[in-house]
């Protein structure tokens, strides 16, 4: 899309906001996006990461421990190897800011509550270290593609995706999380330097409906809270009637928890809506592209009050009950065993094998029954039952330890090779995990000399 100027009356509010920072932001806009990446610290430490990749890493992302700032390359860092065995996601640093402020501990019940196309699950599933319950959610079908495709690819043990509007889910869950995020659709004025549809699509009264929308969203999502939990709201736009405005009609039920103040960090700015808005709201925080190597963001944490949720505690009670899923039957079972003592280097917990009509899961360690709400991805798919023999499907080889394996290095022609579909020469017998630097990336099967490439189709680079 051709440059589009960036709104007058945009840049008159906005002068009247920063006053003295104006002219350094209006700037900004103007200016080359930054790029970042954050490691997938469920397989390897950034160090690791650092040791390995040919990508050229910029600075350390000051609130984010894993995450680097990314400098332009020869190398395509959508494109390589390691981005497909799922040892980075790439990233927006100020998107990285979200996740890591709302802090979701191993074993936590948390809800991703507009997930696609999956940077910010990602990110929290590699907080919480595959353990607890994390539902990936959103609304759109076209999306909800993406979001599974980054799931499968992150090897977390602990991702549901459901395909929900946010009234079913609170309808059936209740207050039963014990954090739930709400990165928020906004007019996204934090975008403008790299989206040229979003400034041709502003104007106040844009901003105005997207303020009512997010009003809609949050007064929904905190019925998904339980009383003591968090609901962290984040947007990608400055205007303060979508930021410290939509947050106003919770305050009561909820308090503003103070965020920390990151380098280049500014705080909440109640005071752009007016002398009557609710001086708490300072301690959200908003982030600027004059301030520092990232797009716009606005973030506010806020905690529920225990008052006044007693029905909703007993709501949350009636889903502890377990996941209504098929058990394996025993014929299923020993193909599976036989499969897995052959292929698989550790075994994985029985007890949370659950079918979805032919297909074998992984479930999270807690899975709640999700009765008629869809869900696409209930775990981690692990392969499907045919005819007296397992299938292992795409994900089991980017989640578990392979004990059979076809090693590749990332520079390799064989390796480009494979990821065409071609078949490769090898001395393997049976299902066999290809793997790049020692990371899972796929599956081929070993016959007769040669290996017969099984990455997904829809995954090839042709």
């Amino acid at each position: 899309m051709p440059n589009v100027p960036l709104p007058p009356l945009f840049l008159d509010r906005m002068q009247k906001f920063l006053g003295a920072e104006f002219p350094a932001f209006a700037e900004s806009l103007e200016a080359s996006p930054r790029s970042g990446l954050r490691v997938n610290t469920l397989k390897l430490t950034p160090q690791r990461f650092q040791q390995l990749t040919p990508l050229t890493l910029g600075a350390r992302v000051p609130w984010c421990d894993s995450a680097f700032g990314l400098i332009p390359s020869a190398v395509s860092p959508g494109l390589h190897p390691h981005h497909l065995a799922g040892l980075y996601y790439l990233q927006d640093p100020s998107a990285m800011s979200p996740a890591e402020l709302l802090a979701p501990q191993p074993g936590e019940r948390v809800l991703d509550l507009s997930a696609a196309p999956g940077g910010k699950t990602t990110h929290l599933a590699a907080l919480m270290r595959g353990r607890g319950l994390l539902v990936a959610n959103d609304i759109k079908d076209k999306r909800v593609g993406h979001l599974i495709q980054n799931a499968d690819r992150w090897g977390a043990q602990n991702v549901i995706v459901t395909n929900e509007t946010p009234e079913r889910l609170a309808d059936h869950f209740g207050a039963y999380f014990d954090r739930v995020l709400v990165d928020a659709p906004c007019s996204g004025e934090g975008m403008f330097r790299k989206d040229m549809g979003a400034r041709a699509d502003w104007s106040p009264e844009m901003v105005a409906g997207c303020a009512a929308r997010q009003g809609n969203i949050l007064r929904v999502a905190a019925k998904l809270v339980k009383p003591g939990g968090f609901l962290l709201y984040s947007t990608c736009t400055f205007a303060p009637e979508e930021d410290e405005g939509a947050i106003g009609a919770l305050l009561g039920e909820f308090s503003v928890v103070e965020l920390p103040l990151f380098p280049g960090f500014m705080r909440g700015q109640p005071g752009w809506l007016g002398a009557e808005a609710a001086a708490q709201l300072r301690g959200a925080v908003r982030l600027f592209p004059h301030r520092l190597a990232g797009d716009g963001h606005f973030v506010c944490l806020l905690q529920k009050t225990e008052a006044g949720t007693e029905g909703e505690a007993e709501k949350r009670m009636d889903n502890r009950m377990e996941n209504r899923m098929a058990y394996p039957a025993r014929a299923q079972m020993a193909l599976w065993r036989e499969f897995a003592e052959e292929t698989l280097s550790a075994p994985l917990p029985e007890d949370r094998l659950r079918l979805g009509g032919e297909r074998l899961y992984l479930l999270p360690e807690e899975s709640p029954d999700f009765g008629r709400l869809r869900v696409p991805r209930p775990g981690v798919w692990l392969g499907t039952f045919k005819k007296e023999r397992f299938e292992p499907a795409h994900p089991l080889a980017l989640t578990a330890a392979p004990r059979k394996t076809h090693p590749l290095a990332a520079d390799s022609p064989e390796l480009a090779a494979y990821l065409r579909g071609e078949t490769l020469p090898s001395s393997a017998i049976g299902w066999t995990v290809v793997t790049v630097d020692g990371f899972g990336l796929g599956w081929g099967k070993g016959v007769q000399g040669t290996l017969k490439n099984h990455y997904p189709k829809g995954w090839l680079q042709n």
